[in-house]
């Protein structure tokens, strides 16, 4: 199919190109670092806070900083595998968590530099997690399984990590100073207990917090719980006033595709033409939300950062997204989600609690 190609207004912070009959008008731009990849793994939750870190410290007036993502997925997966053992295997183990998990990290181990610790070893271009997840999972579900499990487990666990991703660093150099992970993350500012994480559901009260029941959440994280026009009301009132959010959600949709840069949900779906132009999108409500997330059809998939808006010719608004799957499609790894696409499929999402507008903070527990 030939597609009719219209430039678009050049964003300067985000690098954006050209597409097929959509044709985009910025409303907002905040800063925001270069588009990364988590290659071949399912590390989008690290990649995707760690950007948002990254905004957060830009604003703070912190300067640009590129943080190590591996660094906090390999705490992650140490803090897993004692939760699968105290748990005694009846629990999650695998390569996703969510935002909180960094943050949290970022509070209890410290941050580094991506030019400290990349998570990959000499010679390695990518990162690829597989055979590494199945040697970890395998030896834990060995060791699970015996009566009375040694300690040697932490050992060996630790030993099989170290081969595939490197070690750590206890101290290290950066920009002529001295640090620990630790003293690194409290010189550049981040305080773990500035971050609220916000769901939208019904099967708990409003306006208080819970564990949300999704797989990824192995850390039993609380959520604070908002109707749908209030989270999305600290959403546009984060960007409004130079925040950015971390965002969690559904991206298995028809009308999802990365490689099109575009996140769509028309209320008519033609596979011919949802890519081409832009269509009347479903109205979505808390009903559509709640039914969705409970028949499965709305699930955690996949996370990114949400760094802007912008409209279409047609008026129609949507949320400028920084994917973690390189600089694919015409917007060079970011991608377009449209007001409906964000409403139904969004799972959750974090902010910096003084992005939450007054009159909503005030009725939160």
């Amino acid at each position: 199919m030939n597609k009719k190609i219209i430039l678009v207004a050049a964003f300067a912070c985000f690098g954006l190109g050209v597409h097929a009959q959509f044709k985009f008008t910025e409303d907002i731009k905040n800063d925001c670092t270069d588009v990364k990849s988590q290659d071949r793994t399912g590390t989008c939750w690290s990649f995707a806070t760690a950007s948002f870190l990254e905004s957060e410290l830009i604003r703070m007036g912190k300067g640009t900083h590129d943080l190590s993502e591996m660094f906090v997925v390999k705490n992650v997966y140490k803090d897993k595998a004692r939760n699968y053992m105290l748990r005694q295997g009846k629990a999650n183990f695998s390569q996703g968590s969510l935002s909180h998990d960094l943050i949290r990290v970022a509070g209890e181990q410290g941050l580094v530099p991506e030019s400290v610790y990349s998570g990959r070893l000499k010679g390695e271009k990518i990162h690829n997690h597989n055979e590494m997840e199945a040697a970890l999972k395998g030896l834990l579900d060995g060791v699970q399984k015996q009566k009375k499990p040694s300690s040697k487990w932490t050992i060996a666990f630790n030993s099989v990590i170290d081969v595939y991703m490197g070690s750590t660093p206890e101290t290290f150099t950066y920009e002529g100073k001295s640090y620990t992970p630790k003293s690194f993350a409290q010189s550049i500012g981040v305080d773990a207990d500035d971050y609220v994480s916000i769901t939208s559901y019904t099967h708990h009260p409003f306006y208080d917090d819970f564990v949300l029941e999704i797989p990824d959440n192995y850390s039993n994280g609380e959520f604070e719980n908002l109707p749908i026009d209030e989270m999305q009301a600290v959403v546009d009132n984060a960007l409004k006033n130079g925040y950015t959010v971390a965002w969690d959600g559904d991206v298995s949709e028809a009308g999802f595709d990365a490689k099109e840069g575009l996140a769509v949900l028309p209320e008519k779906y033609n596979k011919e033409t949802v890519f081409e132009k832009p269509s009347k999108q479903k109205e979505v409500d808390q009903n559509l939300r709640q039914t969705t997330f409970e028949n499965y059809s709305t699930t955690d998939d996949h996370l990114m950062h949400l760094v802007g808006s912008a409209k279409d010719q047609d008026g129609n608004s949507y949320y400028i997204i920084k994917n973690s799957w390189g600089k694919i499609s015409d917007y060079k790894g970011y991608l377009y989600m449209s007001e409906a696409y964000f409403r139904l499929k969004t799972v959750a999402v974090m902010v910096h609690e003084d992005a939450i507008p007054k009159n909503i903070a005030d009725k939160m527990d």
